[in-house]
């Protein structure tokens, strides 16, 4: 897998993943700006099957803001987010707190390169693919890389978290 610059520019994820070494592909396309459903979106417009697409959540588990990385076809199980973490209770954050936490906007939030960095959990599934995509920090543009480089990248601790 090449490590290539993004069309118009690096985004803090692309930044990051190259300043670790770690390999990638990006892989843009024209988002439509009234679809909100921006992880199946990639997925059509990239020609990938959804289970390898993944959205990044935000989450607050027992009142500390964690990320989620699962499939864009599947929904958050905020009790096993919960366990995963040794938490008691999950809830989704709210998303004006995920864009300022992140530095990204919703629909194009990248588990890479976060303005801050929080704990976060990759879905086991992620490990059924060669390579799976995370939004590469922008509507449209995703990155495409080996599940075990993304754990890397964003420390993750991997468990089931997705239904």
């Amino acid at each position: 897998m090449a490590k290539r610059r993004a069309e118009g520019g690096g985004t803090p994820a692309t930044v990051a993943l190259t300043s670790l070494g770690i390999p990638f592909t990006p892989r843009s396309y024209r988002h439509d700006p009234s679809v909100t459903a921006f992880g199946l979106e990639a997925a059509a417009a990239l020609g990938v099957d959804p289970p390898r697409v993944f959205k990044t959540l935000l989450a607050e588990v027992d009142g500390s803001l964690v990320v989620a990385i699962v499939p864009v076809a599947d929904q958050l199980d905020l009790k096993a987010l919960a366990a995963a973490l040794d938490g008691k209770r999950a809830t989704m954050a709210d998303p004006a707190v995920a864009e300022r936490k992140t530095g990204y906007v919703v629909g194009g939030i990248s588990p890479i390169g976060q303005r801050t960095t929080l704990p976060t959990v990759l879905d086991e599934s992620a490990f059924e693919h060669e390579t799976v995509l995370v939004s590469g920090g922008r509507r449209g543009f995703d990155l495409e890389l080996t599940p075990s480089d993304l754990g890397t990248a964003v420390s993750a601790v991997v468990a089931r978290i997705a239904r």
